[in-house]
């Protein structure tokens, strides 16, 4: 399935935020504000993986999928507010090179144009 020039979503809505945290159980925990969703993983590059795929896979479920008829209700689905004050609070230790950064990364997802399939 293809996401041309015509399809009515702004290109804005193609950057996702989203933020990975090393919690102290040893894991790491990445989120998708955008759409309210979360992966893990031993790693910080395995969680972005796995929230990368699951990122594809509910952008083409919603999209083409049994609950298509949801899509716009599904593709706006937002994270609540304390989550998003997290981001921004890593973005900006991040900017200041603070320690917090260590183990705590902001960072954008651009999904892509073209969905497998």
């Amino acid at each position: 399935m293809n996401l041309d020039e015509g399809s009515d979503m702004r290109q804005s809505q193609w950057k996702l935020r989203c933020y990975a945290e090393h919690e102290p159980s040893g894991v790491w925990v990445a989120l998708c504000l955008d759409f309210d969703l979360a992966a893990q993983g031993e790693t910080f590059e395995e969680a972005r993986d796995h929230l990368d795929a699951m990122i594809n896979d509910y952008v083409e479920d919603a999209l083409t999928g049994e609950d298509r008829d949801h899509a716009a209700a599904l593709l706006n689905r937002r994270a609540p507010w304390p989550y998003w004050l997290r981001f921004y609070w890593f973005r900006l230790a991040v900017h200041l090179r603070s320690r917090l950064a260590r183990a705590h990364r902001p960072f954008i997802e651009s999904l892509p144009l073209a969905l497998a399939r």
